[in-house]
């Protein structure tokens, strides 16, 4: 849309008062460009008139003919009844909501036009509640010329409002000459956007529906296409401008390399060596590396993340770890301690629960460059912290953070026109189409090998009635033989008091039941110490049974752990209990996980759980989870735009993302100018990349 038509406010539009502008910002319209996106859900017919003796129950039709007989009709609800014929055929209108001014316009011998679902009552074929008006005797039949379309509203904004704005908004486009962005001859059946947008404000009698169902129309795809650009050449602006900064490049070293893989009981996995060797060539770069790692759960990303630090460590250069929670930080801490400061690093700890004393030292170790490893939550990239010389940033499981967040603590690494080199990293396995939109601007990289000896987890799912045979399962694991297991406490109020509740009633309940099992409990609400404090003790085997909430979901390592029951599994998306079944299955004993479920399970749960009860790969689940629930809330993309699509839907598009990327390259090539007009056109002022 040329810049003009984004500028026109809608009360500029006949029939835009205070009050209908109201309810169009309700629906997210506040100009003419909004409008004109704004597409509709459905169409329906009414370029025809059928007959009456042509319709059938399940039609939406025209009808129309002269009343023949009204009548009020009493019952459970107060209801009028108009019989009309057309000469051959009779069919019944009916209301509930009526008024007697209503009744009395409904005289015998008025022709009426009506438009709605045919229905079968038990007077025959009838109309509920029709949209009609009167016509005069010798009248022609009153037809639209167009497929009439149904537009996503709210409370009080007719359809019929939507559809004289949309009609003024058409004329606009007519007069104004749209900036036509996308240049000719990209694709197949490519048309401008003029005429898409005509045609799907008004698609012409006989257009065909189905390919619209789909998604498929050329009209439909010509928005779809510039939607999904916009999204593309933002990344790639961001990619462009990230080559262009300077970052202080990190030729091998070598020696804390050699003495950190000199204490590891065992040799890396031949993708991690891969992985490392693809970090180091960015490494050696004079420009930011910002490349994304995925691994499945348990493929050894924190090794990885490690030999990364070490190459900046060994340039004198400081490092920033950040974690989504304060649980999978201080498990990070604790091992980055255990492997670094025996060879003299200072591994430095900051998150939101620091506070006083301890914060102010932390904060004066890092910013004196004591601290040289610092890890930490999002209390990282708050604007108190400052760095003395930050070289390097990893953010672990990249999809709890906005792009604004990774774009804030890389600016806050700036220093004299260098900024620190990017590594991100998810253990959430992310569907290859996805990753090419949400992470346009990073290089990728796949740990695709599991260490040796890690036994496949078998995977059932149970009904709750059988919660006593589960907890006996457990008895029997944990005093038999031997073993130690996961209780997880899953609510779906998101409230971290509750949570915390439910899993202490939880624990208090199967300590009852199980006295000479030795029980545990971790939830939000308790301090960093004190969860430490449990996750020793389990580590350390003097716990047999963790009751915990879904803050074990990521970094948990406990090898002899081989038995998780979660209960309410149907609350949870699928890479979130994928995740949860990867803290079992890390060492060589079978693994066994519960999913303990509450009857009736919709079709949707159905779904989640026989995926995970079929396949412990995370890519193939991410791919299902992708198709199941939508991109939104796989990569928790409410924070990164990408679920704030309007037209494209990245389920059912992804067979066009490998050419939308194609034509992005090209655009941002060849016609800089038309990729900032496309950018801006689709994300305006939400436009968070272009601040990378």
């Amino acid at each position: 849309m040329s810049q003009l038509l984004s500028a026109i406010p809608l009360n500029s539009l006949s029939g835009v008062g205070a009050k209908v502008a109201e309810k169009l910002e309700k629906v997210g319209l506040n100009n003419v460009q909004d409008l004109l996106f704004h597409l509709p859900l459905r169409y329906e017919d009414r370029t025809r008139i059928y007959p009456i003796v042509k319709l059938h129950a399940g039609l939406w039709a025209a009808v129309q003919g002269k009343v023949m007989h009204v009548d009020t009709i009493f019952g459970k609800r107060k209801m009028l009844a108009v019989k009309i014929s057309d000469g051959n055929g009779t069919i019944t209108l009916r209301f509930f909501n009526f008024t007697a001014g209503m009744k009395n316009n409904f005289a015998e011998g008025k022709q009426v036009h009506a438009y709605g679902e045919i229905k079968r009552g038990n007077m025959g074929l009838e109309i509920v509640h029709p949209d009609y008006k009167f016509f005069a005797p010798r009248q022609q039949p009153d037809v639209e010329a167009n497929l009439t379309p149904v537009y996503p509203t709210t409370e009080g904004l007719r359809q019929v409002t939507l559809r004289n704005l949309t009609d003024q908004a058409l004329e606009l486009i007519d007069k104004a000459a749209v900036n036509e962005l996308l240049p000719s001859g990209l694709y197949d059946h490519q048309i401008t956007l003029a005429q898409a947008l005509h045609t799907i404000h008004r698609p012409p009698p006989g257009i065909d529906l189905e390919l619209f169902d789909e998604g498929k129309h050329p009209a439909q795809l010509r928005l779809i296409m510039e939607e999904l650009l916009a999204q593309n050449l933002s990344m790639l602006s961001v990619r462009s401008k990230g080559q262009q900064d300077k970052a202080m490049p990190f030729p091998p070293v070598n020696t804390l390399k050699d003495k950190l893989l000199a204490q590891l009981p065992f040799s890396p996995t031949n993708a991690q060596a891969r992985v490392t060797k693809e970090i180091e060539a960015d490494l050696e770069k004079p420009h930011p590396m910002m490349r994304l790692v995925q691994g499945d759960v348990g493929s050894g990303k924190t090794l990885v993340a490690a030999l990364a630090a070490v190459r900046a460590l060994e340039h004198g250069q400081q490092v920033a770890l950040m974690a989504p929670t304060e649980l999978l930080a201080e498990q990070h801490a604790i091992n980055f301690a255990n492997w670094f400061e025996a060879m003299g690093i200072q591994v430095g700890w900051l998150a939101g629960k620091l506070k006083g004393k301890a914060r102010e030292t932390e904060l004066a170790r890092i910013v004196s460059g004591e601290a040289q490893m610092i890890v930490g939550t999002h209390a990282l990239f708050q604007e108190h912290v400052e760095f003395k010389n930050l070289g390097l940033v990893i953010i672990d499981e990249q999809h709890r953070f906005g792009v604004h967040q990774r774009l804030e603590l890389r600016e806050k690494g700036a220093k004299q026109g260098y900024y620190p080199h990017q590594l991100v990293m998810t253990a959430t396995p992310i569907p290859r189409t996805l990753a090419m939109t949400a992470y346009a601007d990073l290089e990728t990289s796949i740990i695709d090998e599991l260490p040796p000896g890690r036994t496949p987890i078998q995977t059932v799912a149970i009904p709750d009635t059988k919660r006593d045979d589960i907890v006996e399962r457990v008895k029997n694991a944990c005093l038999n033989e031997g073993k130690q297991a996961y209780w997880v406490c899953t609510l779906i109020d998101e409230s971290e008091v509750l949570e915390a509740q439910a899993a202490a009633d939880t624990a208090e309940e199967l300590q009852r039941k199980l006295p000479d099992v030795k029980i545990g409990l971790v939830h939000g609400r308790m301090k960093p110490a004190e969860k430490q404090a449990v996750m020793r003790e389990f580590k350390e085997n003097k716990l047999h049974l963790l009751v915990a909430t879904t803050v074990i979901e990521v970094g948990v390592d406990v090898p002899n752990s081989s038995l998780m029951i979660i209960e309410n599994p149907e609350r949870l998306g699928l890479a979130q209990l994928h995740q949860l079944r990867g803290r079992v299955g890390r060492g060589s004993v079978a693994s066994h996980c519960v999913l303990l479920y509450h009857s009736p399970l919709s079709k949707t749960a159905q779904k989640r759980l026989g995926v995970l009860r079929e396949s412990n790969d995370g890519f193939v689940i991410a791919q299902r989870d992708l198709e199941i629930r939508g991109p939104g809330e796989l990569l928790g993309t409410k924070q990164t735009g990408l679920a704030d699509f309007k037209i494209a839907d990245l389920v059912r598009d992804q067979r066009l993302i490998p050419e939308v990327q194609r034509i992005a390259r090209h655009i941002h090539d060849s016609y800089p100018d038309n990729a900032k007009a496309i950018i801006n056109r689709w994300l305006g002022e939400r436009d968070v990349y272009s601040k990378a």
